[in-house]
């Protein structure tokens, strides 16, 4: 495609982009009070936050729902339609209801008001009309009044959605903060996946202990210092005094530097070319930070240390490879 080619669709989402960047910008000036008794309301609910809105503002909904959830405000997004059919039993009197609609006329919404007026629910609504059916009804009411839709047409739910979408975002982080929520609370509400091994594995979940540590005391020669590594297959062993305490480490690389100054291996005592000291590292620390310190040394191995600096474990590159902490 030309340059030439390429400008109009340039031009066009350029255009997009600043016009629901001015919707987003439009909202700043607008949080107030009723903003801040908003996020006072959903703090203080004991029960769930409960999300609805019907079409693209569903779909706002449900992310907002979501969002809310993963950040320490339990949050569930319930369909406008099927609560009108049964769903509405999933609510509680200790509830609260968050409604969107651009109109602040959505039927399907609407149409829940008695109901919910008759058992005594809590209502925050977001809607782009102060004098909407919607915002009239609700107990606290947040204006996402927008100029423009970036659809040309200005139809298409697109600069709405967005000042939607970021509406709810600065619900969810001023209640994150409110609620002192922390990196380990965030931890908790993402298990899966890589995000949550960063965040929760811990280097004794991946380290090795047990007969797999390699190990060799003070005095040992290197040969056994080599079979050891030979054997526990981590290019790696600890060195320990008569008391289990760690002297030092010997490595892959050791072996390598042993053999540039030295002529005659079978000679040499594992004391004479051990790394003295080496990195260490906690059972407890976390083991993407424990990644950040191999990668900052340049090493693959740690050794695992206790209170009194006992060797309880190696951890390797290759483990945090699999457990996906890379």
């Amino acid at each position: 495609m030309s340059d030439t080619d390429a400008l109009p669709f340039i031009d066009s989402g350029r255009r997009t982009l600043a016009t629901e960047r001015d919707a987003i910008n439009g909202l700043i000036d607008t949080l107030d009070h009723h903003f801040a008794s908003a996020c006072a309301l959903m703090l203080e609910c004991k029960g769930r936050i409960v999300v609805t809105g019907m079409g693209k503002s569903g779909h706002v909904a449900h992310k907002i729902a979501a969002t809310l959830a993963s950040t320490g405000t339990p949050a569930f997004f319930m369909h406008p339609g099927e609560a009108s059919h049964g769903d509405l039993g999933m609510l509680t009197a200790s509830d609260l209801l968050l409604a969107l609609s651009n109109s602040g006329e959505t039927a399907e919404v609407t149409a829940l008001l008695p109901v919910l007026k008759r058992r005594g629910l809590t209502m925050i609504a977001m809607t782009g009309r102060n004098d909407s059916s919607l915002a009239r009804h609700a107990d606290i009411h947040l204006t996402i009044s927008i100029e423009k839709e970036a659809c040309p047409l200005n139809l298409a739910p697109t600069s709405s959605t967005t000042a939607a979408l970021a509406m709810g975002d600065a619900l969810a982080i001023a209640l994150l903060e409110a609620r002192g929520f922390s990196v380990e609370d965030f931890a908790l509400s993402h298990p899966g996946g890589s995000l949550g091994k960063r965040l929760l594995l811990k280097v004794s979940d991946v380290m090795h202990q047990g007969e797999r540590l390699p190990s060799v005391t003070l005095g040992a020669s290197l040969s056994d210092a080599l079979e050891e590594i030979s054997r526990k297959g981590l290019g790696f062993t600890c060195v320990v005094d008569e008391h289990g305490t760690l002297c030092g480490v010997y490595t892959d690389g050791d072996l390598r530097r042993t053999i540039d100054h030295h002529d005659n291996l079978r000679a040499l005592s594992i004391d004479d070319v051990m790394t003295r000291g080496g990195h260490t590292t906690s059972p407890d620390l976390l083991a993407a930070r424990a990644l950040n310190l191999m990668e900052t040394c340049r090493i693959t191995a740690l050794a695992v240390v206790d209170e009194a600096h006992r060797p309880v474990g190696v951890l390797h590159m290759h483990d945090l490879l699999t457990h996906g902490v890379v």
